[in-house]
């Protein structure tokens, strides 16, 4: 075996596309910035159980895991930098009022995530803590989108959803983690046979509002109207519906070639998640490319109860999916010893010019950079040439 082998869905990034990821992330942290979003870069390795606080079994799945020799006890290899980022809002900061972060590192998945092909992300996403009201997660989406634009990505499918309408269906059924964990699978997949096979042991009125959960999902108002028929009066169910409605009609208003649905029945974290949730979709890619959405109760398993919502997304994928090219022009300058063209090119570089150096009669052989221009000398000075 080559020593030099990667483990299996773990991939070096090269040269231009690590600009390009490089790029983005420049780009995309300045605009949180200008937002008032506070740059936060929590550890790659925490105690197990500090790092799944709050969180469901799937992260817990996710999770590397291996043995500190300092202290004995286990530690997890990040999947997920959100509960992390919750922790240091809870215990470090410990604010009052509404704080905004955002983050940008490498996760790596002990599993490949369904629909990828990478084991390590390098997951970038922005939080809003303290804020329980609609205009948070209205911020968030809006912030999504914008990211989705700087990557020069114009058609974008958003997929809304609710937590808290699941929580209605089966308020008072005191089912157990494990029994939770099926019927949301179930739920996911739309398995409607076996949804209704395994439904049985609930009352009638839960059994047939679980199954009308997998048929609701489309346009916006036709899913909004279906559901307030279909569905159980529930104080939990009307509220989700509102919260619904109130976004749908601020969101569609972000942009013209968004493509705004619903599916009530996609709860992929719904162990996690509290309220609104929403996935992004683009072309080309089956799987969501950003997703987020509230997520209160993570603050509460940290002992400080705290509204929050917020989005993550892979900038690996991102950059992958982006239509921007970042080959960047540079100049040729001869490698040789002559101080009035090492002065040039100092000058060159300080303006934010590209100068590349070769000994004579090489060539560039660099991915991310287009040499068009070359410095030669005429007379008694070096002058930048067009090539």
């Amino acid at each position: 075996m080559n020593r030099w082998l990667l483990p299996e869905d773990i991939a070096d990034v090269l040269p231009a596309e690590a600009r390009k990821v490089e790029s983005l992330r420049r780009a995309v942290l300045d605009l949180y910035q200008s937002y008032g979003y506070e740059l936060v870069a929590p550890p790659i390795l925490e105690f197990l159980d500090s790092l799944l606080t709050g969180t469901g079994s799937d992260l817990n799945l996710q999770t590397f895991k291996l043995v500190d020799q300092l202290s004995g006890r286990t530690l997890g290899l990040r999947a997920d930098m959100t509960p992390q980022v919750a922790r240091i809002d809870a215990h470090l900061l410990n604010r009052a009022g509404v704080t905004r972060l955002c983050y940008a590192g490498s996760v790596a998945h002990a599993r490949t995530p369904v629909g990828s092909s990478a084991r390590e992300e390098l997951q970038l996403g922005a939080e809003i803590y303290g804020c329980a009201t609609w205009e948070a997660d209205l911020e968030a989406i809006t912030l999504l989108l914008k990211t989705l634009s700087i990557a020069g990505i114009k058609k974008v499918y958003l997929d809304l959803s609710h937590a808290g309408i699941l929580a209605g269906i089966l308020d008072g059924q005191n089912l157990d983690q494990v029994t939770v964990e099926t019927l949301y699978s179930l739920l996911q997949s739309k398995d409607r046979p076996r949804l209704s096979q395994w439904a049985t042991c609930l009352p009638p009125k839960v059994a047939q509002a679980l199954m009308a959960l997998t048929e609701l999902n489309g346009p916006c108002s036709e899913v909004l109207a279906n559901a307030q028929k279909v569905l159980p009066k529930h104080a939990a169910i009307d509220q989700a519906l509102a919260d619904l409605g109130r976004l749908v009609s601020a969101v569609a208003k972000l942009s013209s070639t968004l493509e705004l649905s619903i599916d009530l029945a996609d709860l992929r974290g719904y162990q996690y998640h509290s309220g609104v949730m929403f996935a992004a979709y683009v072309d080309q890619f089956p799987q969501p490319i950003a997703r987020g959405g509230r997520y209160d109760h993570v603050g509460q398993a940290f002992g400080r109860p705290r509204p929050a919502t917020g989005f993550s997304l892979d900038l690996l994928t991102l950059a992958n999916l982006s239509p921007l090219s970042i080959r960047k022009l540079a100049i040729l300058a001869p490698w040789i010893e002559d101080a009035e063209l090492s002065t040039v090119i100092a000058t060159l570089r300080s303006k934010g010019e590209v100068v590349i150096q070769i000994p004579a009669g090489t060539t560039v052989e660099a991915a991310e950079y287009e040499c068009d221009r070359e410095l030669i000398k005429q007379g008694n000075s070096w002058e930048v040439k067009k090539k």
